[in-house]
This record gives structure tokens, sequence and C-alpha cells, in this order.
């Protein structure tokens, strides 16, 4: 199973975009460093630029990645993954994200319940049997 540390301060960043997006998802990217632990220490707002009802779905712009990529390059950071909020929904997968998700990131989902933080989970691709494997968060 792989282990992920998410700092205090990237955690609080990601609660807060969820509650202050609520009813609809917010997402955005994490920074840090990959290792045996994977060490997130910065996370970063994006726009939700998904056409439509944003309440069930979001979409991070082609040139978002890209300023995302150059970013952690000029920060000497590696970028890590994506996070995003389910309003009124578990921190668990859908279908939706499953068809979305790349191998290498890992994906932080946070669950907020009538607008108040309910809980925080990462899910990494396993290739091999084309599903989500949780990650453990320390």
């Amino acid at each position: 199973m792989h282990k992920i540390s998410i700092s205090p301060e990237a955690r609080e960043l990601m609660i807060k975009d969820g509650k202050d997006t609520f009813p609809n998802e917010c997402c955005g990217f994490f920074y840090g460093q990959d290792g045996e632990v994977r060490e997130i220490t910065l996370a970063k707002e994006v726009i939700n630029s998904k056409e439509g009802d944003q309440r069930r779905r979001f979409e991070i712009s082609p040139l978002a990645y890209m300023k995302a990529e150059q970013y952690a390059l000029e920060n000497n950071l590696t970028l890590l993954g994506v996070y995003h909020s389910h309003p009124n929904h578990p921190a668990v997968p859908s279908v939706h994200d499953l068809a979305k998700a790349m191998p290498y990131f890992s994906y932080i989902i946070v669950s907020v319940m009538e607008g108040e933080f309910n809980v925080l989970r990462s899910w990494r691709l396993n290739e091999e049997k084309g599903e989500f494997e949780e990650e453990t968060i320390f």
C-alpha cells in the first residue's frame, strides 16, 4: 500500500477550498517529494473549468496542467497529483474519476457534507487492476 503525508498547510488549503466552493466541486494540484512516503508540502487551487453543472464534475484545463508542471520545475518540486471535492458524497472515487485517472498521480478527495468538512482520503490508480487503491495518510 502506498503511503502519503500531507503538510498541515496543504491539508487546510484543500479543506478550505472544498468548503468555500460548496455545493460545487473544487479542484487543484499538490506538490512535494516522492519517495517511500510521498510527502505533500504544498497545494494550489485551480479553477474548475467544467462547463455546466459543477456539483458532480470537475475539469482542469490543459493550460492549468502546463502551468502546474512549470511551477513544479521552477520550485524544485514534483507535481504529485490532483485534489477535488465531493459535495454531499463520500471521499470515494467515482466512475468518472477512474476514467480520467493517470497512473502516477495521487488523487485526494475531500468530502464536504452540507458545507462542512467530513473526511479527506487519497487514492492511486493500479493500472494492472484498472481500479483505485487507497493510500495510507499520516
